[in-house]
């Protein structure tokens, strides 16, 4: 009865494998297609595609069994010295080989010591059936470092590697003499470049997954600071107009100038809640240098105008990057509108103190660009980049320009249309000295324009809206 149920039980695990082996199988199948059906989409649209294919399983490294076709002929052959033993061999090396690869490409499972003990398992029958049989039977080293490679990493993996070399070269002298170079040779490339290719597309999926994950992050919290945002703007503001709704309600009937009194303090309190939620909402709209930098690009190349963005150097503050932001917008703006040029670079670069800027076009100059740096009191619109933000006030104007210093005039739609006071080159060389910055702009020693646009890397957010 108990050799009963141990039988059972061992055919129930074995049938479990089989199973999962099936069902991983069937994954990787079904992932495979899936990227096959996105790469034919990317082919058809010429949009490159965001899928590396399904990760590597142990099944890609299974035909490299082929290799010992050979010795398998062998045991076959007539004259091979008992061939019972080398057929057992032969199983049993094929049985740790599969263990070993299909453990490889599972963290925990590659560095359990059961796939280690089984790694030396192979290399002891791999070194009997070599010494014992030679010619084909030597093959079996590269399958050896092939599994070793997919096994083994970090610091460990050049011993290892060149200490099976070594082995490989000693067993194979014994049997094939000079011909052990060229097995050793095998056997130390399978190591290394299995070793190499594996360990690149793990790092290559973990990048990409920790890439995901935040992004998955920042976008949690985002969303828990607009809702506590949302929650300090019209939680107190909405119990206010609610209480004294109810007063107002309540007073109509015997005091109506009371009453009155309630509705004005209403009316007050949703004025102030609208330019409240007016002012959130336009910082939610300022995008990042980054995202400025993108929509740049994009208007430049609606434009006919070939962008050059390099962007380098340390973080910058959220303030800092508003007011780069402001200059990229406006100085696109003046290229697409009155440059005429052909190439368009954008070139931010920071140390730990200081963040420089710089635009550069190869367009007519001076000449294109007076009415941009003499208008400081008006912004055009012109259609490429989004609007900017910063104006509390009503409406956007559709292809005419903001009047500057009234508030509640929006800009226009369109590229780099700014609705506060102070636009133009004027007005941002005045808001970057008033934080300790600097803006130039004029004609390039080789034509052109040129914006030159200097910040310390951290400028406070209070000093921002002292110049707004």
């Amino acid at each position: 009865m108990t050799q009963g149920s141990g039988n059972r039980s061992w055919w129930r695990k074995a049938s479990c494998r089989t199973d999962a082996w099936q069902a991983a199988r069937a994954d990787w199948k079904s992932d495979m297609e899936r990227f096959k059906a996105d790469q034919r989409a990317a082919r058809a649209t010429g949009v490159p595609v965001d899928n590396p294919g399904p990760p590597p399983t142990g099944f890609s490294l299974l035909p490299w069994l082929l290799m010992g076709m050979g010795a398998f002929s062998n045991v076959f052959q007539a004259g091979t010295p008992q061939p019972w033993l080398g057929a057992l061999g032969l199983l049993a090396f094929n049985s740790l080989y599969i263990y070993v690869v299909f453990r490889a490409f599972v963290k925990e499972k590659r560095e359990a010591r059961s796939t280690r003990v089984a790694l030396v398992l192979m290399g002891v029958v791999t070194c009997a059936l070599a010494i014992g049989y030679g010619g084909n039977w030597l093959y079996f080293f590269p399958l050896l470092g092939l599994a070793t490679g997919a096994v083994t990493r970090g610091p460990w993996l050049g011993r290892t590697g060149l200490g099976l070399t070594a082995l490989a070269v000693a067993v194979s002298a014994v049997r094939d003499g000079w011909d052990a170079v060229n097995i050793g040779y095998a056997t130390f490339l399978s190591t290394m470049v299995t070793a190499a290719i594996l360990s690149l597309s793990e790092a290559v999926r973990e990048l990409r997954a920790a890439r995901e994950e935040l992004a998955r992050r920042a976008v949690e919290k985002e969303r828990l600071r607009f809702s506590r945002d949302l929650h300090d703007l019209l939680g107190h503001t909405l119990s206010v107009i609610v209480v004294k709704s109810e007063a107002a309600r309540r007073l109509a009937r015997r005091d109506m100038d009371a009453a009155l009194a309630q509705i004005t303090d209403i009316e007050s309190v949703g004025r102030q809640a609208l330019t409240e939620i007016r002012e959130a909402v336009t910082g939610y709209r300022e995008g990042s240098l980054s995202t400025e930098l993108d929509r740049a690009r994009s208007a430049l190349e609606a434009a006919s105008i070939e962008p050059v963005v390099r962007h380098s150097g340390p973080p910058l503050t959220a303030p800092t990057e508003t007011l780069l932001s402001w200059v990229v917008r406006e100085a696109v703006t003046n290229a697409v509108r009155h440059s005429g040029a052909s190439r368009c670079e954008i070139a931010v670069e920071g140390t730990t103190e200081r963040v420089r800027l710089r635009v550069v076009d190869d367009g007519r100059g001076v000449g294109g660009a007076v009415d941009a740096v003499s208008g400081a009191d008006a912004v055009g619109a012109v259609s490429g980049v989004g609007a900017a933000s910063g104006v509390s006030g009503v409406g956007a104007v559709s292809g005419a320009g903001a009047v500057n210093g009234v508030s509640g005039v929006g800009a226009a739609s369109g590229v780099g249309a700014m609705g506060s006071a102070g636009t133009g080159l004027k007005g941002l060389a005045e808001r970057l000295a008033a934080v300790g910055g600097r803006l130039e702009a004029g004609p390039g020693p080789r034509g052109g324009f040129v914006v030159t646009a200097e910040l310390p890397v951290e400028v406070l957010e209070r000093e921002v809206a002292a110049v707004g």
